[in-house]
């Protein structure tokens, strides 16, 4: 197991560029089974994630290549329909190779997907929508299988579903006639996987709305496409700067992704200058919560797009330590995504923990040097930046390779940055 070694109180002080998001390379990489032809995804984060994905993709038969961030594939022909548990149980997005398998081999032999234990994870939507399609479902066993094809349906999601949104919609894309996916999902990469399928022939309007309509074709063919940057890794790096009153400037991300980030982040008294492709956070601001008219303890909730994405809470929390007032934070979409406070509270934070989604904290509190273990992705990240915060004596942060499935080059990235961090290989 790999740890990191923290040194805390240091300046943070740069330029920091953000990799591709991480949540719309994965099923892109399943989308590109979707056509014999050659696809190539530029801008691809190198993340755990990343080449647990690839890996399946080349078991089933795909010709993978990369070179830097751009990664060539081609589904010249799919020689297996199942994927072992050992494939599967790596990360989430593993199941939404169904999609592509199904219509290039008409059945799919799975097992339940792995991931962060941040609650539970349903994938009931993604049953419904093959169902809806005409696919054959057996939950148990997880094998779906189809016969002459899907064919077009009107769906309605019990919740607005990312994968299931983006799984649906890369079924529905080659089914026979229209199909209308109501309560979608429309995250940034959810729109950046619809745009790319579009760039292959898909016929999809609606991107970017709760209700996505799908005209099937024939075919698909390849493309090249380039992946946009990671709104959930830039808010991590701007939550680390307004912690330690640093000057960063990220670059490489859309403007048009952050108007409900931004506003979270002035509920915290900080100023983000915002352009087309960069944001300015400006050194030596002091982070203080703004109360709620009436002087009223403010709140955080998290929530589908474009509500604060649920990822960024956990470096929010963090942020929250460092701020001075006090505010209820409400994570209403995973269960036990807070339970990553406890080693806050051991490093001195004041935090009242209310139940398992709402956590209510006071600031600014100094947080000391401890040893601490990363339970999911953004944890870690939340975890490291807290620990960059600490003093008296340095962090260890256990369970790197949680973080390696998330955030490309942490170490060098925050060294550039001016942080004290190394990374040790257990």
């Amino acid at each position: 197991m790999s740890h990191f070694v923290i040194e805390g109180g240091r300046p943070i002080k740069g330029h920091v560029r953000i990799s591709g998001n991480k949540n719309a390379s994965l099923p892109m990489i399943a989308a590109a089974l979707l056509t014999d032809e050659e696809v190539v995804l530029e801008n691809v984060p190198a993340i755990r994630d990343v080449a647990s994905m690839l890996e399946i993709a080349e078991y089933l038969g795909c010709e993978v290549a990369s070179e830097g961030s751009t990664v060539r594939i081609r589904a010249r022909e799919i020689t297996t329909h199942a994927i072992p548990w050992e494939l599967c149980e790596k990360n989430r997005t593993s199941f939404l190779f169904v999609a592509p398998l199904l219509h290039r081999t008409a059945e799919a032999d799975v097992h339940p997907p792995g991931g962060d234990l941040i609650g539970r994870r349903r994938l009931d939507a993604h049953f419904y929508g093959f169902e809806k399609l005409g696919c054959r479902v057996d939950p148990d066993d997880y094998r779906l299988s189809v016969e002459d094809g899907m064919r077009g349906s009107v769906l309605f999601f019990d919740e607005a579903s990312v994968t299931a949104t983006e799984h649906i919609m890369m079924a529905a894309v080659l089914a026979e006639g229209t199909t209308e996916i109501r309560n979608a999902a429309s995250e940034p990469h959810v729109q950046d996987l619809a745009a790319m399928l579009v760039k292959m022939g898909a016929q999809i309007s609606g991107i970017g709305t709760n209700t996505l309509v799908v005209e099937g074709v024939e075919r698909l063919g390849g493309t090249r496409h380039r992946i946009e940057g990671d709104h959930i890794e830039a808010g991590s790096y701007l939550a680390l700067g307004a912690a330690l009153g640093g000057e960063i400037v990220v670059e490489g991300i859309r403007g048009g992704h952050y108007w409900m980030i931004n506003r979270v982040f002035e509920r915290f008294g900080i100023d983000l200058e915002i352009g087309a492709d960069s944001i300015y956070l400006a050194g030596d601001q002091v982070p203080r919560i703004r109360p709620d008219v009436g002087g009223k303890t403010p709140r955080v909730d998290d929530g589908p797009w474009p509500q604060f994405p649920s990822d960024l809470m956990s470096s929010m929390l963090v942020l929250a330590t460092q701020s001075h007032g006090s505010v209820l934070f409400f994570e209403k979409l995973f269960e036990s995504r807070m339970y990553f406070v406890d080693p806050l509270i051991q490093m001195g934070a004041n935090i009242i923990v209310c139940d398992p989604h709402r956590v209510v904290i006071s600031g600014k509190t100094p947080l000391v040097g401890q040893t601490v273990r990363s339970p999911d992705i953004r944890a870690g990240m939340a975890l490291i930046i807290a620990a960059l915060c600490a003093t008296r004596r340095p962090s260890i942060v256990q369970n790197a390779e949680i973080v390696d499935r998330g955030y490309e080059d942490i170490v060098g990235k925050l060294t550039a940055l001016g942080a004290a961090i190394e990374r040790f290989d257990d």
